[in-house]
């Protein structure tokens, strides 16, 4: 079992913290499977820093994809990266 830790913003962190979101979207630059840990921290934006707050949850699956034109990513990035879906609980 491997811990992967993440930044998330805000508005994720605390839909993830109440239980009302059990996935994460993620560009997929970095190996994580089902087991794994996922430790969420939390990052202020607006101060350019982490909040202290974190979260750990179980990934229970995690679903690998490309698509094209997505505008959070360079579309190069996308082609050879693609995207991955963990749901965690």
């Amino acid at each position: 079992m491997a811990v992967v830790k993440k930044k998330t913003w805000p508005h994720q962190f605390e839909a993830v913290f109440s239980g009302k979101k059990k996935h994460d979207l993620r560009f997929a630059d970095f190996e994580i499977k089902d087991g794994d840990a996922l430790v969420l921290e939390e990052w202020d934006p607006e101060k350019r820093e982490y909040t202290g707050r974190t979260i750990e949850k179980k990934v229970t699956y995690v679903s690998s994809f490309k698509i094209d034109n997505v505008p959070f990513w360079a579309e190069q990035e996308i082609k050879e990266k693609g995207f991955q879906i963990i749901s965690i609980e």
